[in-house]
């Protein structure tokens, strides 16, 4: 579980499946209200709180991205609460310990890959030519190289083969498209993976 505030009222939490599976938790529970994953809420808090004194007392908004082969994004933003949505419960319903919070679940299939030396980024691309010619938009975020694609360019039954070059070299990420265009700068806009093949030569 890693957890990264965005700004004095927004974090983010990148779960791994790893974290999902070791607490009993599948995927699609995210989209439940079950205890289990109440207690995985409380538990993120609790170390929100600990590690950046991310106080999550009163309405929060929670924004949950499930990301393919890699795990689950969490955004999780103070103070934005519409009292409307749970309008339908009484006070007796709602646990004591379960923080008020509007949940918002959406499925991204993009495939997100963080590399700290670009010399790394190269190699992983030049093998990669032979899965996929064209695809990719390379940000620069917090001193790495992000790598991001849009599955819809690539074809479907070469998305594992992608995945497993892209974990041998890099790291997954849970930056969605939106942190990248407000706070990484744009290094290659599209056909990331072409470009960098092109004018660049592997390290022998």
């Amino acid at each position: 579980m890693k957890i990264e505030r965005l700004s004095s009222d927004k974090i983010r939490i990148f779960l791994t499946f790893d974290d999902l599976s070791e607490r009993g938790i599948q995927k699609e529970d995210m989209w439940q209200e079950l205890p289990k994953v109440h207690e995985l809420f409380t538990e993120m808090m609790d170390q929100a709180y600990n590690e950046l004194g991310f106080d999550a007392t009163g309405p929060l908004a929670v924004e949950v991205f499930a990301l393919p082969a890699q795990g689950m994004v969490v955004i999780v933003t103070r103070g934005k609460y519409d009292h409307q949505h749970y309008s339908h419960l009484g006070e007796d319903e709602l646990p004591e310990e379960v923080y008020e919070m509007e949940v918002t679940l959406e499925q991204s299939d993009t495939i997100v890959y963080a590399f700290n030396d670009f010399e790394v980024l190269i190699e992983a691309a030049h093998v990669l030519g032979g899965h996929i010619t064209e695809a990719g938009r390379l940000y620069h975020y917090k001193d790495k190289w992000v790598l991001y694609m849009d599955p819809e360019q690539i074809d479907s039954s070469k998305h594992p083969s992608l995945i497993a070059v892209l974990a041998e070299y890099g790291e997954a990420a849970s930056y969605t498209e939106a942190v990248l265009d407000e706070y990484g700068k744009v290094v290659m806009q599209e056909n990331a993976i072409a470009v960098i093949r092109e004018h660049f030569k592997r390290q022998d």
